[in-house]
């Protein structure tokens, strides 16, 4: 079993979406899902990495025509103990060999970058989910980011001089992860670099969670009035360059070309 197996064979993805902080990552996911799906008469979903299925599911219970693919035994087992319609098989994000190219209209890559240590992999799991989406669809694709790791786990829980020490932050604070870690963070700069491997075409990137993960103890204490003022703010604030950066998690949303590969 690996590390990234015995993780997740610990950790309840199902629950962190469903608190108040997830929810806004949820909803606002969500969102943009659906705005895209729009443009598709009857489209085909791939989300790759799917965990519990939390997006899966869902989707497939509004109707749609979704296939997952999750690397996690343990997850994909949750998955299906769901009694959906979500067609659902274990797989790696870099090697979608399953699916013929070109078959789906939407692809979700939003667990895989999370854990994908180097440049090499990350571009591989984004080629794969380019080559299996039809030309002119859509792939999101999830990101967690470099300085809201900096911010909480390096200042607000005290880690900061002993990730200093260990070299593990540059004299700039661009975290520099370790093989073995689980979980990498990138830069804005560095999501542009992935893109530019691949003849990928950003429709926009947005902050899927903007400033929630900081403040949750706040949004907990939130009547639900409230929550929703605050999902409102969000809304309307999440595709702003300036706030970019700062989000725990941002979402890059791309355009498959219409050449044929």
């Amino acid at each position: 079993m690996t590390e990234l197996e015995k993780y997740y064979n610990k950790f309840n993805e199902e629950k962190r979406l469903s608190t108040r902080h997830g929810r806004v990552e949820f909803l606002t996911s969500m969102k943009y899902i659906k705005d895209y799906l729009a443009e598709f008469d009857k489209p085909r979903i791939l989300d790759v990495g799917a965990g519990t299925g939390r997006y899966s599911v869902q989707l497939a219970n509004e109707g749609y025509d979704v296939t997952a693919v999750e690397l996690v035994k343990y997850n994909l087992g949750i998955l299906k103990k769901k009694g959906s319609t979500v067609k659902a098989y274990q797989g790696n994000a870099m090697k979608l060999k399953r699916f013929a190219d070109q078959t789906f209209d939407l692809t979700l890559l939003f667990g895989p970058m999370y854990h994908l240590g180097s440049f090499e992999d990350r571009v591989k799991a984004l080629r794969e989910a380019e080559r299996v989406t039809k030309p002119g669809g859509v792939i999101l694709v999830a990101y967690i980011m470099n300085d809201y790791s900096v911010l909480t786990y390096g200042f607000v829980e005290n880690h900061i001089k002993e990730c200093m020490d260990a070299g593990m932050l540059s004299d700039d604070f661009h975290i520099q992860s370790l093989p073995d870690e689980l979980y990498h963070r990138v830069r804005l700069e560095d999501i542009e670099t992935i893109n530019a491997a691949t003849g990928l075409k950003r429709i926009k990137i947005i902050a899927a969670d903007g400033p929630a993960n900081y403040m949750r103890p706040v949004l907990n204490a939130m009547d639900e009035e409230t929550f929703e003022l605050f999902l409102q703010y969000h809304l309307a604030t999440c595709e702003r360059p300036d706030l970019m950066g700062a989000s725990a998690h941002t979402v890059d949303i791309l355009r498959r070309g219409m050449e044929i590969i």
